[in-house]
Parts: structure tokens; C-alpha cells; sequence
């Protein structure tokens, strides 16, 4: 048979060969990719395993997304037989690709790894390497496989088979060392170039702190040395970035053991900022028609079982007993909302309906997956639901991608990855709606991103059962992606709450929900603030914009002076009046990232001015009051 092959370069080359054979047997330049995609089925395979009937076949480096994500995984496995053979008693569990690298999590049976076991695993990893191990996949019978990992105490590998339920698995060869995995992986361990251990911390099973504790290693390899030169680089700025370091050094923001994990505490500087954020929100949302509404925190279990969350969600739920009934702490803001609009009736004239709130919800997180504030139990949303027409959806579509880009642009957000989860028609039975309302649904919110001018890709098969979405990840300073707005349509919730409008040919109509949210969290979007900037607010958005430091007591009054004029004109200020020297107030307003310090004196006392200094820049010199304020507003405005 003829084997068809396009190569990263868009070369395609034609290969007699027999469906036994493997590329790698084909050509042994094969060797040198990645993995390989059968371009009929979008399915990925080993370039070792037998061609088995995929005749139309691409070649992936480790350039393409999914190319990378196979070589962090096979990398996973190189992690995994280095710590085997220095630590032959361990337990592995699971060990998957990650946004930038991998991970595996290890039961030591109690052991703590230390900073030289980490370096002794990285060496080891090398070796494993340097031995350009080819790796083989096999199948076997699930009773078999169980056996072998039980022999070997293999404990966790035993209970993923018997969760899988499968007739057969899948193991994977490298050298002596043999793991379950689905794959597929890289041809050969030689195909990694740079291996670098970065961390461990603490993990539970399966995310749950009932379960036993593991100890997570993260990792991330490359091709070449001059990429993970260039990766480490970047790692180092981020760890300086970190949020959950900064928002302790910058006073913004905490959580306490004895509250309870995953639950944010605002400090004073945090709660402004985070309402500085929330209004800018409100007032954008109200000019573009939204209407705000407030809704309880907890409701009747009865309305999340209309909802289907009491069914679907339940494990996620807080539930409260509360004399003879049960109330859901809300996870989501949508039930509530509809009651609202459902209260009366609707004509057609009114639609659509776009209610919006900064909702606060709760989720029951597993402990293990809780992170600063990028993982939380509770988190409050800008959230809005949209009653439309199902001919209103490009237009409303439209108006929240707009509403988008204008608020995350005002935070230096301009850059994005958009993603349009559409259904699969080959199995409409998975799905709610006819295949009409579903290819009208996915048209109109690709005219919707066309016209808003931005660029996506379609995931087919990845919608949601109730409706397709637009999911958008936006790109931070250091090129790092983060899931924000969502745009989720639904044809479920309408039905489920009898929701209806009038049409215009007098008969009631069932409108289509939008979800969405431009933030997606508030506590979320924060988070990624803080790091975007490295806690270093431009001046309109930070906490404090001004210190005052009066070089004595004697000019506290002026100091005082100077304070509250800059505060009738609008700006947040700070008198710093604790008995220190100079120079440590003026260290500790840079430290604190407050953008402007003015120092006042004799000289200045005499003469109306203020000395500025501007963070990261230094001394700017003496001007009057006015000027400065002037300086203000003008940057702000720029």
C-alpha cells in the first residue's frame, strides 16, 4: 500500500510499505520526529507501532502544540525511570504533560526529597537519556497487567487498571523501565536534548486530601540547550512574579488554615484594588445596556435540581441543612437569574436581556488543585446572562467580544488564543437542539469572531451537550496564556425553566441563554494582574498612587496639607508619618511598588512645592502642588 507523509516543512513525500510496518522501519529518519497524526482522523500515533492503516499521515516536531505536549509526556516517563532506579521503592501514580512541561506524582512511602535527590534524579534522567533508549508499546490483557504492577507494588498503577475497565491496556518499554500509559510517545529517549528538574511540592491522589500524600516533581525538556536557556530565563522572571509572594510583600491579599483552604481574606489594599477593577467593570458594562442584579448565595436544593447541577455538580456543591430543607451554597449565578426573568413576561421588543453581576460563588475544590488565587473554593464572577432571540446571537455575540477587548485592553491585554468549541454531527443524540439550531448557533458566532476582526481555530466535538462556546486564553507579558472570557451558548436551561418570550406573530418563543464573563473570576483575574505587572501597577490602577514623607515632624502639617489636597482631587495617598529616617520611607514606598513619592521640607514648605521622586525612575525635582497634580492626570489619562 501507499503511505502518503507531509513533513513539517509542507514537503509530502509517498512510501510503499505494508501495514505491519512501522515509519520508523519505513525510513529511519523518522527517528528524528516527534510523533506522527493521521491527518483523515486527527489521530495521534507512535512512530514505532505498525502503520495499521493510516495512509495519510503529517510528521509533528516538538514546534507543534501537540508534537510538544507528546515529548513532555514520554519526558514524564525519563522522570519517572530515573527516580525508579534511585529510589527502587517508590509508587508512581500519574504523570502528565502540563502548559510548560510536566509533572509526575510519586508516593516515597513518607521520604522527603531533598534539593540533592532532585539533582541525583536529574543526573539520573541524563543517563536515561544519553542512552537513547527506543521505546516500545505493548498490549496487554488487563488481568496480566494488574498482576505485573501488583508484583512490583505498584499499587496505584493497579487501581487506574481496574478504574479504566478495559479488556486491554497499554504499557510502554524504555530500557528496564515499564510503565502503564495510553501514549503514544517520542521514538527514542535521545530525542530530548535538555532535561531540568524545577521543583516539588506536596500532592494528594486524585487532588483529595483523604487520599495519601505524594510528592509532585516537576520538570520541562527540550530539543535543545538554547531552548531551555531561554525557558529557564523566563522561569526565573516568573518566579519573581509570583502572586501568591507578591500579594503577601504588597499587603493585598491572604488565606488562613484556620478559615478554611482555598478562601481569599482581602486586605485594605487588595479590597481597593479589587474594587477599582470592579467598577471600571460596571460602569462599561452599564453603557453598553447591561442591567445589574444581585442575587442570594444560597437557593433551594429544588432549583439545582431543576438545573441539573444537584445531579452534575453535586460532589462540587456546598450543601446546608437548615431545619427541614437543604439549601446549595450557589456554585453558579445562572438559575438565579433566570427566576428573574422569568418573574414576568417578555416580548420580543425587549430582547435581548442582559442581566450582569459580579456574583460571588462557591466551588469544592480538592485541596490538592488549590493555587493563590488561580484555584480557589470561593470566587466571585463578572458574570451576565443573555436572553436572546436565536437570530440576535452574532449581534450579542459581537457586543461581548467588543466589551472584551475594550476591558481587557485597558489592563495591557491585546493579545489572544481563541478557541470555538463546535458539536459533532455524527452523533447528535449527544446533544440538546436540532442540528439547525446548532449549525446556526456555531455560523453565528463565527461571523461574530470574524467581525469582531479576531483570529480563532475550531475544536470539533468539544462543545458542550446544551450548546457551542468560545473559550479565549489572553497572552501575558512574559507570552504566558490564561483562561478568562467565556462565550457559552445554551439550548438546555431555557427548556428545563420553561422560559418563553413573545414573538412577533404573537406566539411564545423559546429564547436562547448566553453565558459569559470577561474576567471569568475577579480572585483569577487578579492573580494574573499581579504577575502581568510584577505587582507594579501602572497609576491608575494601583492601590496607593502616592506617598507622602515629611522629612520631620516639624513639616507634618504641610505634609497633611499636601495629602488632603491630593485627595479631594481624586487620588489614593499614604502620609507616611512613622518615626523612621527618610531614606527608609522613601525604600519602602519602592518596595511597596507605590508609583510616585513626594518628600516635603523646609525648602518645600517655603516655597508650595513637593520633591518627586517616580518609582524605577528616582529623583524628578521640586514642583508646586498643581504641577504634580497636573503629572497625575496626565499619565492616567495616557
Amino acid at each position: 500500500m501507499k503511505v502518503r507523509v507531509r513533513f513539517p516543512d509542507g514537503t509530502v513525500k509517498e512510501y510503499e510499505a505494508s501495514e505491519d510496518k512501522s515509519l520508523v522501519e519505513i525510513d529511519s529518519r523518522f527517528r528524528d520526529y516527534v510523533v506522527a497524526k493521521d491527518l483523515d482522523t486527527g489521530q495521534l500515533f507512535d512512530l514505532t507501532v505498525p502503520v495499521d492503516g493510516h495512509k495519510n499521515i503529517e510528521v509533528l516536531t516538538f514546534e507543534h502544540p501537540e508534537g510538544r505536549e507528546v515529548f513532555w509526556h514520554s519526558s514524564a516517563h525519563i522522570l519517572a525511570q530515573a527516580v525508579k532506579r534511585l529510589f527502587p521503592e517508590a509508587k508512581l501514580t500519574i504523570g502528565p504533560p502540563i502548559e510548560n512541561g510536566f509533572f509526575y506524582d510519586i508516593d516515597f512511602g513518607g521520604k522527603t526529597l531533598t534539593p540533592e535527590d532532585l539533582e541525583r534524579i536529574e543526573q539520573e534522567a541524563y543517563r536515561v537519556i544519553e542512552a537513547d533508549y527506543p521505546t516500545r508499546r505493548e498490549e496487554w490483557d488487563s488481568q496480566y497487567a494488574k498482576e505485573f504492577f501488583r508484583e512490583r507494588g505498584e499499587d496505584y498503577k493497579v487501581m487506574l487498571i481496574e478504574e479504566f475497565g478495559e479488556p486491554k491496556v497499554s504499557v510502554y518499554w524504555q530500557g528496564e523501565f515499564v510503565d502503564l500509559c495510553r501514549g503514544p510517545h517520542i521514538p527514542r529517549t535521545g530525542l530530548v536534548g535538555a532535561f531540568k528538574v524545577l521543583s516539588v511540592s506536596g500532592a494528594y491522589w486524585k487532588g483529595d486530601e483523604n487520599n495519601p500524600q505524594l510528592q509532585r516533581i516537576y520538570g520541562i525538556s527540550f530539543p535543545t540547550k538554547e531552548q531551555m536557556d531561554e525557558f529557564l530565563h523566563m522561569y526565573e522572571e516568573a518566579k519573581k512574579r509570583d502572586h501568591r509572594v507578591l500579594g503577601r510583600q504588597l499587603e493585598l491579599f491572604d488565606f488562613y488554615d484556620e478559615a478554611g483552604p482555598g478562601l481569599v481574606f482581602w486586605h485594605p489594599k487588595g479590597a481597593l484594588l479589587r474594587s477599582i477593577i470592579e467598577d471600571y467593570s460596571k460602569k462599561k458594562h452599564l453603557e453598553r445596556g447591561y442591567q445589574l442584579v444581585q442575587t442570594p448565595h444560597v437557593l433551594r436544593t429544588k432549583l439545582w435540581e431543576i438545573s441539573g447541577h444537584l445531579e452534575y455538580y453535586r460532589e462540587n456543591m456546598f450543601l446546608v441543612e437548615a431545619g427541614d430543607e437543604t439549601y446549595g451554597v450557589k456554585p453558579m449565578n445562572c438559575p438565579a437569574h433566570i427566576l428573574i426573568y422569568r418573574s414576568r413576561k417578555h416580548s420580543y421588543r425587549e430582547l435581548p436581556i442582559k442581566f450582569f453581576e459580579l456574583g460571588t460563588v462557591y466551588r469544592y475544590e480538592k485541596s490538592g488543585v488549590l493555587h493563590g488565587l488561580l484555584r480557589v473554593r470561593g470566587f466571585t464572577q463578572d458574570d451576565s446572562h443573555i436572553f436572546a432571540a436565536p437570530e440576535q446571537i452574532e449581534d450579542v455575540v459581537l457586543d461581548v467580544l467588543e466589551l472584551m477587548k475594550e476591558i481587557l485592553g485597558k489592563f495591557g491585554f491585546d493579545r489572544f488564543d481563541i478557541e470555538l468549541s463546535t458539536h459533532d454531527p455524527g452523533n447528535m443524540d449527544k446533544y440538546m437542539g436540532s442540528p439547525e439550531e446548532w449549525s446556526n448557533a456555531q455560523n453565528a458566532l463565527e461571523n461574530a469572531l470574524r467581525r469582531a476582526g479576531l483570529e480563532y481555530r475550531i475544536a470539533p466535538g468539544e462543545a458542550a451537550f446544551y450548546g457551542p462556546k468560545i473559550d479565549v486564553q489572553l497572552y501575558d507579558v512574559l507570552g504566558r496564556k490564561w483562561q478568562c472570557t467565556t462565550i457559552q451558548l445554551d439550548f438546555n436551561l431555557p427548556r428545563r425553566f420553561g422560559l418563553t418570550y413573545v414573538d412577533r406573530d404573537g406566539k411564545e418563543k423559546t429564547p436562547v441563554i448566553i453565558h459569559r464573563a470577561i474576567f471569568g473570576s475577579v480572585e483569577r483575574f487578579i492573580g494574573i494582574l499581579i504577575e502581568h505587572y510584577a505587582g507594579d501597577f501602572p497609576l491608575w490602577l494601583a492601590p496607593v498612587q502616592v506617598s507622602v514623607v515629611p522629612v520631620s515632624d516639624k513639616f507634618m502639617d504641610y505634609a497633611k496639607k499636601v495629602e488632603q489636597e491630593l485627595k479631594s482631587r481624586g487620588f489614593r495617598v499614604y502620609l507616611d508619618d512613622r518615626k523612621e529616617r527618610v531614606g527608609y520611607k522613601i525604600r519602602d514606598a519602592e518596595v511597596k511598588k507605590i508609583p510616585y513619592t513626594v518628600v516635603v521640607g523646609k525648602r518645600e514648605v517655603e516655597e508650595g512645592t513637593v520633591s518627586v521622586r517616580k518609582r524605577k525612575e528616582g529623583d524628578l525635582g521640586a514642583v508646586p502642588i498643581e504641577k504634580f497634580i497636573e503629572m497625575l492626570k496626565e499619565e492616567i489619562s495616557d
